[in-house]
């Protein structure tokens, strides 16, 4: 793997678990736009406030913030051999921006699997989601299964992400398929976009995603 791929999909799509296996293959690293936020969030400083207000609402971080942290993200040794990016782009002027980045480090776009997911699931997806506050290992749990970790060795409290409560992820939901879903015709256009059935077994998704990366190879 020596260019990038972009994970498309809306929020609860299933791009961040699929990306984990493209790092254990692939050996490049996954930049997860969400991720990059959310510990920018928890920094004492004006961008953190602000991008935290903008998250807990559901919506959109500004594209000029969005492409300059990821800008930041890109020019890093370890992306020079690949790179797996998961919640960006999510709007057509920042795909623009995307290309112009990598022609300047001699890189592009290899491939965007779509992973496709009805509104009505992704909902319920994300309104189960806990993340344990210790090791970061992510449950889907109905309302009165524990909320305890259950990753041997540990024994980390669960806690539902802000951005995660019920009215919050319809507006996510929302949100994408106003703002992000023309970038699936924009990856159509150019030959790159896969698009893949994630209602399926976790295991079935990820056969398809190998399958369509080596073909795309």
């Amino acid at each position: 793997m020596k260019n990038g791929i972009v994970m498309l999909g809306a929020p609860g799509a299933g791009k961040g678990t699929q990306a984990a296996v493209l790092v254990e293959k692939y050996q490049i690293p996954h930049i997860s736009s969400g991720d990059m936020f959310r510990a920018i969030r928890k920094s004492d400083s004006e961008l953190g406030r602000r991008v935290a207000a903008i998250m807990d609402s559901g919506a959109l971080v500004p594209d000029d913030v969005t492409i300059q942290i990821v800008k930041d993200r890109l020019s890093k040794p370890d992306c020079q051999a690949g790179f797996i990016l998961d919640g960006f782009p999510r709007t057509r002027p920042q795909a623009l921006a995307l290309d112009e980045m990598l022609k300047e480090i001699g890189q592009a776009i290899t491939i965007v699997p779509y992973l496709h997911v009805r509104s009505e699931l992704l909902v319920e997806r994300l309104s189960n989601r806990w993340t344990c506050n210790t090791c970061g290992s992510v449950y889907s749990l109905k309302p009165n299964d524990a909320k305890v970790c259950q990753k041997p060795g540990c024994s980390g409290t669960l806690f539902r992400r802000p951005d995660d409560e019920p009215a919050t992820v319809a507006e996510r939901v929302k949100v994408f398929e106003k703002n992000t879903a023309p970038l699936i015709s924009y990856y159509a256009e150019r030959g790159l976009l896969k698009q893949l059935d994630g209602e399926q077994a976790v295991a079935n998704v990820t056969a398809s995603l190998l399958a369509a990366i080596a073909a795309a190879a």
